[in-house]
């Protein structure tokens, strides 16, 4: 089990930046998979795949935000970075980090990102 909390959510314009961070409860260096969904405000029914980043390295990003959104994860601290650029109103949704752990899956509450003029 893993009890993951986001933070760095908010307000922000269009063509702006956010960063948003992921704490987890234990060490993450055993968990192969981890990664940030999203819920768009335009598909609130849909969670999505926005990035994940396994513990060897590899990285999986969703076509619409890559070039803009960069994931990092930092094992030595067991945490989970999003780096958000270029932002859209279309990436306005709820943001949740997540970790599979055993095939299944972990999700913390999520941090609402709002992209308004």
């Amino acid at each position: 089990q893993v009890q993951l909390v986001e933070s760095g959510g908010g307000l922000v314009q269009p063509g702006g930046s956010l960063r948003l961070s992921c704490q987890a409860s234990r060490n993450t260096s055993s968990i192969y998979m981890m990664g940030w969904q999203r819920r768009a405000a335009a598909a609130p029914e849909k969670r999505e795949l926005v990035a994940g980043k396994t513990s060897d390295g590899f990285t999986r990003y969703l076509d619409a935000v890559k070039g803009r959104f960069t994931i990092s994860r930092d094992d030595s601290k067991n945490t989970l970075d999003l780096q958000m650029d270029g932002l859209f109103v279309r990436d306005t949704g709820v943001y949740y980090c997540m970790a599979i752990i055993d095939g299944r899956s972990y999700w913390g509450q999520g941090t609402q990102v709002t992209v308004s003029s």
